[in-house]
């Protein structure tokens, strides 16, 4: 009875360590994210959600849609004084010896939203250094798109 009390109490702490190291990303119900059949999980990244109404860095306002909509050029100024903020880590196995970046960024938009903003803010994301931009999307079974 003990060895058994042993091993229900060691897998109990099993659970609690491992159960902390999956990412759940926000699910706001003011986005309605594109489907896909992807198959890697998200990541603890840096969080870009664009609603319909705002840009947001980690749940910060960060300007509105149709600002960033209406600006010219491909970068948008205050989201990248925004994603500057975040700091900068060495690239392990890069060519170049101190090479640093931003890391990842995941960006979380609303399926409406049109591609050319979705283009500016990832030019945005590319000036900022960041090494690796994903898109978030809703996983959906089997292997035929839409």
């Amino acid at each position: 009875m003990t060895s058994l009390m042993d091993i229900f109490t060691i897998l109990v702490f099993f659970l609690l360590v491992n159960s902390s190291q999956v990412e759940v990303l926000p699910n706001p119900r003011t986005l309605t994210l594109p489907e896909s059949v992807a198959v890697q999980g998200p990541r603890q990244t840096v969080l870009l959600m664009v609603t319909r109404e705002e840009i947001l860095v980690n749940n910060e306002p960060v300007m509105r849609v149709e600002d960033a909509a209406n600006t010219t050029g491909t970068l948008l100024a205050p989201l990248k004084s925004r994603l500057l903020q975040e700091g900068l880590m060495p690239v392990l196995g890069a060519a170049t010896p101190g090479a640093v970046s931003r890391g990842e960024i995941n960006i979380m938009a609303d399926k409406d939203i049109p591609y050319q903003l979705i283009k500016k803010i990832m030019a945005t994301c590319t000036e900022a250094r960041f090494a690796k931009i994903s898109l978030a999307v809703a996983h959906r079974e089997g292997g035929s798109a839409r």
